[in-house]
């Protein structure tokens, strides 16, 4: 058992089970213990491979996203260049270095701003991004952003915002929840929802629920969503947003816990393993709507970056290279945008949002749903 799970037995003892949220919560983000805490998820040596991490292809189509939707919305000068949960600055970090080629009037306009909890990841980050010499702080939240025009980017982000799950037992739904079994491990259990709970997915849900249907809520996510939604309708701006998930809600169980890029049970070690589940894009881009926002339908990843140019680009970086490097560029063209085993193209997802509507894509792709 981890120290962590030590911690979380002795909180269960003491007030009773505690929700997946709660336990989520706890297990990726406890000061002393937790994963985002203590350890380094990222690349290669860590736990999972993010796209950033694969080819720096991803990092420049991004960053002439975000440069042609400054040009849309007029140039605005100065503008905030906002990443939300940068991880280790690598996509930062290939969006400057495009703007700094291609568009150095944008870039010259741009206040870069890093929204990170961690405070050692905030650290790295810095590293990376110092060479840069530009304006470049770290803040906590996005409400510590100036309000200026707002342009960001969210890669991986909502997926690692706690889930609550619900159970419906064949007469109500019940939630899942964390408890301590006999023999000291943690297990789970369904407790009560609140009353007025089952009404509420009730409302939001395609059909009606067999016994045994799963349901997935995350406040955490919708109130992000909301935040921002709020921010560029106030102040203009755009938002990207890319995360594994679905386009329509639905039933399913989807949490997962990632350790040394495998599968493993999300209650065997908290601290030591990232939790993740898939994102519900539909939820997601309610709060836009709402906001009066342009939102694009739901895109594949991979139909995104092929419409920006992806092969276009790949071509040229395998121009300047011998074959071992071609062969490279190809086997991150697949990974970023195929659709087989391990490839990223159809599982993940695009979302972009808008105070005024944009040529680009997402916008005009087909989408899911």
């Amino acid at each position: 058992m981890t120290p962590l799970a030590r911690k979380i037995a002795e909180q269960i003892r003491a007030d009773g089970p505690i929700g997946l949220d709660r336990y989520w919560n706890l297990a990726l983000f406890d000061r002393d213990h937790g994963y985002y805490s203590a350890r380094e998820p990222f690349g290669r040596t860590g736990d999972f491979i993010t796209a950033p991490d694969i080819s720096q292809m991803f990092g420049e189509l991004i960053g002439a996203w975000i440069a042609a939707a400054w040009r849309e919305h007029g140039c605005p000068s100065p503008f905030l260049l906002a990443e939300i949960g940068p991880g280790r600055g690598t996509l930062m970090a290939d969006m400057l270095r495009t703007l700094r080629s291609v568009t150095p009037d944008c870039l010259k306009a741009a206040k870069v701003r890093l929204v990170e909890t961690s405070d050692r990841l905030a650290a790295e980050q810095m590293a990376v991004l110092g060479r840069f010499d530009l304006p470049i702080r770290r803040v906590r939240r996005i409400e510590d952003m100036e309000r200026e025009p707002l342009f960001l980017v969210a890669n991986e982000l909502f997926d690692a915002l706690a889930i609550r799950q619900f159970v419906f037992d064949g007469a109500t739904w019940r939630e899942r929840c964390v408890s301590v079994a006999d023999s000291g491990r943690l297990e789970f259990v369904l407790c009560q929802a609140r009353p007025d709970l089952p009404g509420t997915i009730a409302a939001t849900l395609p059909r009606s629920p067999m016994a045994g249907a799963v349901v997935e809520l995350s406040p955490a996510r919708e109130t992000l969503a909301t935040t921002v939604a709020q921010r560029l309708a106030k102040d203009g701006g755009a938002g990207l947003f890319i995360d594994y998930g679905h386009a329509a809600t639905g039933f399913g169980d989807t949490l997962q816990a990632i350790h040394g890029h495998a599968f493993a049970d999300p209650l065997d070690r908290p601290g030591e393993a990232d939790l993740t589940s898939h994102v519900d894009f539909e939820r997601i881009g309610a709060p836009f709507r709402q906001a009066g926002l342009a939102v694009s339908p739901v895109a594949p990843q991979g139909d995104f970056l092929l419409a920006l140019g992806l092969l276009e680009r790949a071509g040229r970086l395998g121009n300047e290279m011998d074959e071992a490097g071609q062969e490279e560029i190809r086997a991150a063209v697949a990974r970023l945008a195929g659709t087989g085993e391990k490839k990223m193209g159809i599982l993940f997802k695009v979302l972009a949002v808008s105070s005024r509507p944009l040529s680009l894509p997402p916008f005009g792709l087909s989408g899911f749903g």
